[in-house]
């Protein structure tokens, strides 16, 4: 093949894999589906080469489809990049943001003044509502998720790990009934996260012979919640540590039994492939990078 494949086929190809049907492809480039399968014939005609596969009314790339996908998503990509930096638009930008709740109070809100005040070329978007993660691609730039879906669509950059821990107030575990073993959790109320990603029942399976009653305690839905909850002295909490971090180092939080739970890898950054590589997104992960891994609090209060 001596020229370019069509560009409007590429489009339509993109879309169509990216969104899994020529339907939801036709939705977002205001065309009709024939219209996509058309585009979608032609490339395949050009290249000589099947690009998808029918399941239902869905369509799945080929082998050798995806592969292409992966090349045309980086090559839109780079496009996107050198068109920010010739017009400069990149000197003035708008930067959405959502993140999983509990990420975005005990983390990223802590922090915002200062990425606001370092980077004022930047006007942030703030969002942290509930999934499902499948609008991010149509709505914000980057995306902060727990417990992410399984995708290929997405560029992630993984989040440090962080360990579940019981953690409670310093009053409480130095009170008349202190916690200096997992047996002397039988004497305070548990906090349960109920969306955590290890909870109680799952922390007991390397305490089975330790009576918990786990029908009993205060019961939240998000992890701020709950770590509020343990701040002020309502029980012992099962959480994370990075979501934490903050009341640890500010000796608001102690771990009791040290670190006493599982490391997990619950938060995750993703973002579209194609516009990774853009100046305002790699400025936030930047910054995320450096606030998570290279200058974390430290840890002044790990026990009792």
């Amino acid at each position: 093949m001596q020229t370019l494949p069509s560009f409007n086929a590429l489009k339509a190809f993109e879309a169509a894999v990216r969104r899994g049907s020529f339907s939801a492809a036709a939705n977002e480039l205001h065309l009709t589906p024939s219209a996509v399968s058309h585009q979608v014939k032609i490339l395949e005609n050009q290249l000589g080469i099947r690009l998808f596969r029918r399941i239902g009314r869905s369509v799945v790339p080929t082998a050798r489809g995806a592969h292409y996908y992966r090349e045309v998503t980086a090559a839109f990509g780079r496009i996107r990049v050198a068109t920010v930096e010739l017009t400069g638009d990149g000197m003035s930008d708008r930067l959405s943001v959502h993140s999983a709740p509990s990420f975005a109070v005990q983390v990223l809100l802590p922090h915002l003044p200062t990425f606001v005040e370092a980077h004022p070329e930047l006007d942030v978007v703030f969002w942290a509502t509930s999934p499902p993660y499948d609008a991010m691609a149509d709505t914000y730039d980057v995306d902060i998720q727990h417990r992410g879906r399984v995708t290929t669509d997405l560029d992630i950059m993984q989040l440090p790990a962080e360990r579940i821990v019981p953690m409670c107030s310093p009053r409480l575990a130095e009170g008349a009934r202190p916690i200096r073993s997992p047996e002397d959790l039988l004497y305070h109320s548990l906090i349960h996260s109920d969306l955590c990603s290890v909870r109680w029942p799952d922390w007991l399976e390397h305490h089975f012979d330790l009576p918990l009653d786990l029908d009993r305690g205060l019961h939240f839905d998000r992890s701020f919640m709950s770590i509020g909850a343990a701040v002020d002295g309502m029980g012992v909490c099962l959480e994370s540590t990075l979501l934490a971090r903050r009341e640890l180092a500010e000796g608001l939080l102690v771990k009791p039994l040290a670190d006493d739970g599982p490391e997990v890898h619950a938060h995750r950054l993703a973002c579209r492939i194609e516009e990774k590589d853009l100046p305002k997104i790699v400025t936030f992960k930047n910054w995320l990078r450096r606030l998570l891994v290279e200058a974390p609090p430290e840890d002044t209060a790990s026990s009792a």
